[in-house]
């Protein structure tokens, strides 16, 4: 049992004379902001606010919570699905939103030196200038620190993997005050243990990230968007695997069904209603980039598919990925009576198409509405259902407890992208067997107060 301190007035006193008095507050209205995030889970209040302006202020705000065991929980924008900033011990609510710069950009070595508080979306229309940009594509506005701590993926993960495959080297803040470095500028690294791949997925329990060097891709100089529909789920997955297993290398493989796509139609996308393959290429040159289009139509066409569309226009593209972003906001408008689960597994590729018959099974027996998104290039599949009451919430949890153990059964994971956080930690024994027990002890050794994040990644005892 975790035993912390409560945020005393001296407390406050003192952590305003780290980060200065108008950055700390205990306001009504930002307590109630910063107490939840885009998930179903329940709300919960920190005691204090407490935004800080550099790597020292953080160390400087551990060592007093570390000092006075205050729990501390790091909060990029809210944007995730698990509830993984939700400050469920109360205690301080550490806003990185000040520190949101770009440090330095090495163009000529594609890398960037970035503060955690800068959202992504926002870096790389700084970077666009210098032809680069930072792969992982969540979707939302995250920050960086965020997708970092939650190992973030998004649409682009088959091509360019995921955050933790484009970043080098960290600043961390871990629970007692100490500012280290993580990892180099040299893309081969062999120097001793790989502690930057330690904290990237952590979800800040052991350690706060305060900078970033991350990997960076040219802007590609050729990119198609394609639409194929199909008549069955089944065909449609056929096809993921077959456009896989063709060589070419897309970017971007993304699977609807047919109640998702009808909900972007009718929100103006230019999609059929039926189970719909959105996928995009890059290339450095116009004849590799017709060839990869070529036979991703070639395929489409050998499983008869209902329409194929390749899409060149930069603005059409933009729109069309865009309503892809905004499909879980796309819903809750359509929807605006009802909130929303959003289930996150991910299997094998060769897996793929059994974890989505699955689902698709526990959905039709369950007799209840739902909406299967997902990364189908990279395994990773989203379920999202909605849910208005106690008794349709438990419907809910039972099918997501189905789906995540079949996923673990497929040797898949409970979830791809969106973290443990709260939702998914009743799941890691189950994943992790004993190697749970050395992450303890990781956590225990890094964080002995329990301080950082607590309520996250471990099931409750």
């Amino acid at each position: 049992m975790l035993d912390f301190t409560p945020v005393a007035t001296t407390i406050v006193d003192k952590l305003a004379a780290i980060v200065g008095k108008e950055n700390v507050s205990t306001g009504e209205s930002e307590l109630d902001l910063h107490s939840h995030d885009q998930s179903f889970h329940e709300p919960h209040r920190a005691e204090v606010i407490v935004w800080a302006n550099n790597a020292q202020e953080v160390a400087d705000v551990l060592k007093l919570a570390h000092n006075k065991h205050i729990p501390v929980t790091p909060w990029g924008v809210g944007s995730s699905l698990e509830g993984n900033p939700i400050p469920i011990h109360g205690g301080i609510l550490l806003s990185l939103r000040n520190m949101n710069h770009v440090i330095d950009v090495h163009a000529d070595d594609f890398q960037v030196t970035v503060q955690p508080g800068k959202p992504y979306k926002d870096m790389n229309k700084d970077l666009s200038k210098h032809g680069l940009f930072f792969p992982p594509d969540p979707g939302a506005n995250a920050t960086i620190g965020g997708m970092l701590a939650n190992n973030a993926a998004g649409i682009r993960t088959v091509k360019y993997g995921a955050s933790k495959d484009n970043v080098l080297a960290l600043q961390v803040a871990l629970a007692d005050g100490r500012l280290i470095r993580t990892g180099s500028r040299s893309i081969k690294q062999s120097a001793g243990y790989n502690l930057t791949q330690v904290f990237v997925g952590s979800e800040g329990t052991l350690g706060i990230i305060t900078e970033a060097t991350l990997k960076l891709s040219p802007v590609p100089e050729y990119s198609s968007t394609m639409i194929a529909a199909f008549e069955t789920v089944e065909v449609a997955i056929e096809a993921v695997v077959l456009i896989k297993g063709s060589g070419v290398d897309v970017a971007a493989l993304e699977f609807l069904d047919t109640p998702a796509s009808q909900t972007l139609a009718s929100r103006g996308l230019d999609i059929e209603p039926s189970p719909t393959l959105l996928m995009e290429v890059h290339n450095a040159h116009a004849e590799s980039q017709e060839a990869d289009v070529a036979t991703v139509r070639e395929i489409c066409d050998e499983l008869d598919a209902a329409s194929f569309i390749a899409i060149v226009d930069h603005t059409q593209a933009q729109a069309i990925w865009h309503a892809r972003h905004q499909a879980y906001e796309t819903l809750i408008r359509a929807f605006p009576d009802m909130k929303f689960h959003v289930m996150d597994v991910a299997v094998p590729l060769s897996k793929y198409p059994e974890i989505v018959a699955f689902a698709r099974q526990e959905i039709a027996n369950a007799g209840t509405m739902a909406f299967l998104i997902g990364h189908a290039g990279d395994g990773n599949i989203h379920v999202t259902i909605p849910w208005k009451d106690a008794d349709s919430l438990a419907k809910v949890k039972a099918m997501n407890s189905a789906i995540v153990h079949k996923a673990l059964a497929l040797d898949g994971t409970a979830t791809g992208e969106h973290g443990v956080g709260i939702g998914k930690a009743p799941y890691m024994p189950d994943e992790h067997g004993t190697g749970l027990d050395v992450m303890r002890q990781l956590k225990n050794m890094l964080d002995p107060h329990g301080i950082l994040n607590p309520g996250k990644i471990f099931p409750a005892d």
